[in-house]
């Protein structure tokens, strides 16, 4: 007389948002680039940084400049190595193949897109906010007795220091996105050097007075207005250029979650 084999509890089987987002979490980790592009972010952020405030002289070309720009002037190479790694999430599993071994273990097909996104964008925030952080004090240790000597107190300078991180984020994410929508890890660097660089350049070029003021609230732009302590008279508020930036990143991950759950792989 034989006996069924036991079987598994079918929850120990079941797909949750939990696991996906753990699945995502060890794709992202498992792979040197994340390590590569992480570091690079980190150590040209914090390295131009302290570099800058122990060369700065005081009273010199750079001393109209606004502190918390001129101290993290490294995260405008910090956005390259995180736009690159943002594109290598969504856009490299599809020059792998990965990305049908995902589709598969996940039908529904936009809740890896989610969990990619929260992961990410998770652990591009931690990292770029604790640069932010480190860069401002170790810069400021040579600031002292300078005029771009500063403090958290100071106005305008710790909504600085958050927006930045804020703001460096949700391009990274726009990265993510595009990559998704193109699923070519060229493609998607080309068009998001195009978004950022030659399409506000373009549109500026044009004589119309409501062109430049929707410039203003293009990503780059946007973020420029985050990343200072005193933003440019002529720049989009704070509030309004961060706002402007989660827009831009709804609108490219909500078109990838359509085109994916219409596309084939």
């Amino acid at each position: 007389m034989s006996t069924a084999a036991p079987t598994a509890p079918a929850a120990a089987y079941r797909l949750t948002s939990a696991r996906v987002l753990r699945a995502e979490w060890h794709k992202l980790w498992t792979v040197r680039s994340t390590w590569i592009t992480l570091l690079t972010a980190v150590v040209s952020t914090i390295g131009l940084g302290v570099a800058i405030g122990a060369t700065y002289e005081n009273g010199g070309d750079d001393s109209d400049m606004d502190t918390v720009f001129l101290t993290l002037v490294g995260f405008q190479f910090a956005l390259i190595a995180l736009a690159v790694l943002g594109i290598l999430v969504t856009a490299g599993e599809y020059s792998t193949g990965l990305v049908r071994s995902s589709l598969t273990a996940v039908p529904r097909r936009t809740p890896v897109l989610w969990a990619k996104t929260a992961v990410f964008g998770a652990v591009v925030l931690a990292t770029t906010l604790t640069t932010a952080f480190v860069t401002f004090f170790a810069a400021q240790a040579f600031y002292a007795d300078t005029d771009q000597a500063a403090s958290l107190g100071d106005p305008g300078i710790l909504r600085a220091l958050l927006g930045s991180a804020a703001g460096l984020t949700l391009l990274a994410v726009i990265a993510l996105g595009i990559g998704a929508l193109v699923r070519s890890v060229p493609g998607a660097i080309g068009g998001f050097i195009a978004l950022i660089l030659i399409l506000p350049s373009v549109l500026t070029m044009l004589p119309y007075d409501i062109v430049d003021d929707l410039v203003d609230y293009f990503p780059a732009e946007s973020f420029n207005s985050l990343n200072t302590a005193r933003p440019a008279a002529d720049a989009a508020a704070p509030g309004e250029a961060l706002l402007a930036l989660v827009l831009w990143a709804a609108a490219f991950l909500v078109s990838a979650a359509a085109l994916l759950k219409r596309r084939d792989v």
